[in-house]
């Protein structure tokens, strides 16, 4: 329950854990300029006892995630944050494999209590036929069929925008992130309102 109106839920802290490929990394950027640890500075400074850990991997696509999140679980997280895909896309990897490793990582975290909230991508080079359509689109269906919360866009305002990415037109500059980080603020809030809802409900 909150104090107040406005005021952070009480709770007792608790570890984020930002699962994800290069744009979690912070590619380019001093790790001090990633958007996880802009996210862990922002929710300090909002009152929240969050530590949030980079858990990215450069290059990696969504199989892989899936791979590893056994390990992810092992660091005993409340909430992860899942930004995959942007390599499957890269790569040609069907939307469907995409989703299937999505939705199998993000089941896996559920069955195991962890709060999650999923970052929605779009395809970052265009293709032929309906691909960027069902890429997008995998997103908000897992979410849906799973209920977690979902980013609808982790780059808004930030894709395609040449003063905040690099020359590769993919990796965000360090003011891109920090328009990536007001992105995802909000719901990692709501999760963490979900995880404070969790901790009051007497056990059993």
């Amino acid at each position: 329950m909150n104090s107040e109106p406005g005021s952070p839920p009480t709770s007792r802290g608790g570890t984020i854990i930002a699962v994800g490929d290069s744009l979690t990394v912070g590619f380019g950027v001093a790790p001090g300029r990633s958007y996880p640890a802009l996210l862990e500075r922002k929710l300090r400074e909002a009152g929240y006892d969050y530590r949030v850990i980079n858990a990215g991997i450069n290059g990696e696509k969504s199989g892989e995630a899936l791979a590893r999140i056994g390990r992810i679980l092992l660091l005993k997280p409340d909430i992860v944050i899942l930004q995959t895909g942007t390599n499957d896309g890269l790569r040609n990897v069907s939307p469907e494999e995409m989703k299937g490793n999505i939705e199998a990582a993000v089941r896996t975290l559920v069955e195991n209590g962890v709060t999650v909230v999923l970052a929605g991508m779009r395809n970052l080079i265009r293709r032929k036929g309906n691909y960027d359509e069902r890429f997008a689109a995998a997103y908000p269906e897992i979410s849906g069929k799973l209920g977690v919360i979902l980013i609808p866009w982790f780059l808004a305002g930030v894709a395609g925008e040449p003063g905040l990415n690099r020359a590769d037109g993919i990796h965000p500059t360090a003011e891109g992130y920090r328009i990536v980080v007001e992105t995802v603020y909000p719901f990692v809030v709501e999760a963490i309102e979900r995880v404070a809802t969790l901790q009051a409900i007497p056990p059993q």
